[in-house]
């Protein structure tokens, strides 16, 4: 019995070890994922949700999960980060900029469009989501092409059984959204690319590459790596390390194409903003 236990023990691990070899690990063309700057954030910003850099690309603007503000961090320095409060505390998950505006997502597909950002006179309009049914969205960027805000379904009820993930979009000439989805991104590509079976595709942050006009889209659920076309077309997908990308939750690209990915603290890993450099 005892030496029958042990053989079944020693199956299990060697099992479980060659599930973990199973999974395949790459980067994307220019960019080296196992070789990241790493920087470690202040406790203000342990719930770190999404990131943009700053026109000076020295400072990362950013929003925690739990309170109405934009911090503005420098990870040269151990001073406080200042911050903008725009409204009440909320479940804020991405901000995005046209060059001169700036947004941020609340969690039900709400945006509120912050004026005076970093003056004493700081506040927002806020715009709603006038879908029915639950929905629940972690991803912004701005599309330049039509000037409009691309919003990504964490999890939208039109999803749940039909293997698509969707995005809508808000019109910055008219300041509403879309009734309809703009695009859908078609899960099966992503399993098909990842070899393995994604479930449903949950994106936590996304902006476009600057030089290659492409999608790149992270999610802390799937622990993924997902590039599109502009239209939501899959072209390439990457697992991604778990003791690399605990919860990864925001990205956001510098001119030259340096990816700066944002990591959430989970378990007993510290929040953590991740560098890329774009060879």
């Amino acid at each position: 019995m005892q030496v029958r236990y042990i053989a079944f023990f020693f199956l299990f691990l060697s099992c479980n070890a060659f599930n973990r070899e199973d999974k395949q690990y790459g980067s994307p063309k220019g960019y080296n994922l196992a070789e990241p700057t790493r920087y470690r954030v202040r406790q203000s910003m342990q719930e770190i949700s999404g990131i943009v850099l700053a026109p000076d690309e020295h400072h990362i603007l950013s929003i925690n999960d739990e309170e109405g503000k934009i911090y503005s961090i420098d990870v040269s320095t151990d001073r406080p980060y200042p911050t903008s409060k725009f409204d009440r505390s909320g479940d804020y998950e991405d901000l995005a900029t046209t060059g001169t505006d700036w947004f941020v997502l609340k969690s039900n597909g709400h945006l509120y469009h912050v004026n005076g950002m970093f003056t004493d006179t700081v506040d927002a309009t806020h715009y709603k989501l006038a879908l029915p049914g639950k929905r629940e969205f972690e991803s912004l960027y701005f599309d330049a092409r039509d000037s409009s805000l691309i919003v990504i379904c964490k999890n939208c009820e039109e999803d749940k059984r039909e293997g698509f993930t969707s995005a809508y979009r808000f019109r910055l000439n008219t300041m509403e959204y879309d009734t309809t989805p703009v695009y859908r991104i078609n899960v099966a590509d992503i399993a098909r690319l990842t070899g393995g079976d994604v479930g449903r595709f949950r994106p936590s942050g996304a902006a476009i590459h600057p030089i290659e006009h492409r999608l790149y889209i992270v999610s802390a659920i799937n622990r993924l790596l997902v590039i599109t076309d502009l239209d939501g077309k899959v072209q390439e997908a990457y697992n991604l390390r778990r003791r690399r990308f605990p919860q990864p939750e925001g990205i956001s690209f510098t001119a030259n194409g340096d990816m700066y990915i944002s990591n959430e603290a989970v378990d007993e890993s510290q929040a953590s903003i991740l560098k890329f450099k774009y060879h």
